[in-house]
């Protein structure tokens, strides 16, 4: 019997995931615009035997330019530049089904994979937020349901195109003058309620058949998404019991959907802050949590909870009315996450943004490599993840830190694997998924 692997992604947020990052000596404020940088972190986690690194993006700009770096490299074509700097790692970049085409995003998604030899992988996303659609000419966000309902039939129609080439539709042969077979070509020809896409993808079908399919969203109408489609999916969950929750429950709609359970991964993100001493690691939290401008943070967090400016008092605690998930349009599944965690642990605001200003809501842990080790081996073993998001507060430090310390105690003790091995493979071999067959060629009948 193969024994069970821990799944690594690296992901990857310009001077770090806490916000103050940037204010540390160490840090280069201009980091997030240097291709060097990401060269540097992507050689790290390669050097790590990461699975995968993985770069967020939005079709708007992000929060105060006062608050943090601001503005992001366009990622697939960051990725291609980072795909010839590496030899090994997965590549997987955010992109919207809200504010794209199919053709454009599945051609550019197939040349990365070309590319890079198979290692391309998509974290499909809805985009929550009135300023993203009023960079495309709407005066408001559409409906949470209306985005998954548009996200899943841009699936179906990416996969058509991906599909559009057979594998063996070039033929090559010089001698007959015939590059190519014509009945190999099947062009999707769709109408549906959101798109009409004619033509085949100008790109012949990629090393991986598609790209690794990643998901992020943990609302109801997400965790569906997901176990209908992704392969992956990033989540993010404060407790053990939470997460071992939210795993057997996407685990058991992905069997429901059709799948096997097997063919999901779930990985939920952790924030480490990692010292030589549990002391030592306290104190870098400490430096960091002293570094943020709580008026960001307060602007930030009456975003996310839909509330008027000035309502919230940062020695207080978040006002008791509050709408339910039921009422939110945008980020449901993290507004939730915020709102349990601070009442919880019956938090102030100044304290709720403490907390969120490592991982915006994903678990941040400071600690020894082994008690690093030692939380990831827990959640691994107990039913509560396949593998984890790893988010350095600080980069490339924390990466660093990371796979120098912590790595070689995973792989000590069975659970990370030592080397990527002699051949080049594909990012689905990587996480264990099969290539998927073209739609349009028949399974072998078995007599």
């Amino acid at each position: 019997m193969t024994r069970r692997r821990l799944h690594l992604n690296a992901f990857l947020m310009t001077t770090g995931h806490h916000e103050a990052s940037w204010r540390l000596p160490e840090s280069d404020p201009y980091a997030h615009v240097d291709l060097a940088h990401y060269v540097r972190l992507a050689r790290i986690a390669e050097r790590g035997t990461f699975d995968s690194l993985f770069l967020a993006d939005g079709p708007q700009l992000w929060s105060s330019v006062a608050q943090r770096p601001a503005g992001a490299l366009e990622p697939i074509t960051l990725l291609t530049a980072l795909a010839t700097a590496t030899e090994h790692i997965g590549l997987i970049a955010t992109a919207s089904t809200s504010y794209n085409s199919p053709y454009n995003l599945a051609r550019k998604f197939a040349t990365l994979d070309h590319i890079s030899g198979g290692r391309a992988g998509w974290n499909i996303v809805t985009t929550a937020g009135a300023e993203a659609a009023r960079n495309f000419g709407l005066d408001a966000e559409p409906a949470h349901a209306e985005r998954y309902a548009r996200a899943a039939e841009f699936l179906d129609v990416a996969l058509k195109l991906w599909d559009s080439w057979e594998d063996d539709t070039i033929v090559a042969d010089k001698a007959a003058g015939v590059w190519g077979d014509d009945t190999k070509i099947h062009p999707p020809r769709h109408q549906g309620r959101y798109f009409s896409v004619e033509g085949a993808l100008n790109v012949p079908r990629t090393p991986q058949g598609y790209p690794l399919l990643v998901q992020a969203g943990s609302s109801e109408d997400g965790k569906r998404f997901a176990a209908r489609y992704a392969e992956a999916v990033f989540t993010a969950q404060q407790t053990v019991e939470d997460a071992r929750a939210f795993y057997a429950d996407l685990k058991s709609r992905t069997v429901a959907a059709g799948r096997d359970a097997d063919h999901i991964k779930v990985l939920p993100g952790i924030v480490p802050v990692i010292g030589s001493t549990e002391a030592e690691a306290r104190a870098h939290e400490r430096v960091l949590e002293d570094h943020i401008v709580h008026t960001h943070g307060v602007d930030r967090l009456e975003r996310l909870l839909h509330l008027t400016p000035g309502t919230l008092d940062l020695d207080g605690p978040l006002p008791s009315d509050l709408p339910p998930e039921s009422a939110i349009e945008g980020a449901k599944s993290r507004y939730t996450l915020v709102v349990e965690l601070a009442r919880r642990e019956r938090l102030t605001v100044r304290q709720l943004i403490g907390r969120l200003g490592g991982g915006r809501g994903h678990l941040t842990f400071a600690g020894t490599p082994e008690q690093v080790a030692d939380t990831i081996g827990l959640w691994f073993g107990s039913g509560a993840a396949d593998g984890f998001n790893i988010m350095p507060a600080v980069l490339p430090s924390g990466l660093e830190a990371f796979v120098e310390h912590v790595v070689p105690i995973l792989r000590a003790r069975g659970l990370l694997r030592t080397g990527y091995g002699g051949s080049r493979r594909t990012l689905r071999e990587r996480y264990g998924l099969p290539r998927p067959a073209n739609q349009h060629v028949l399974a072998p009948v078995l007599v």
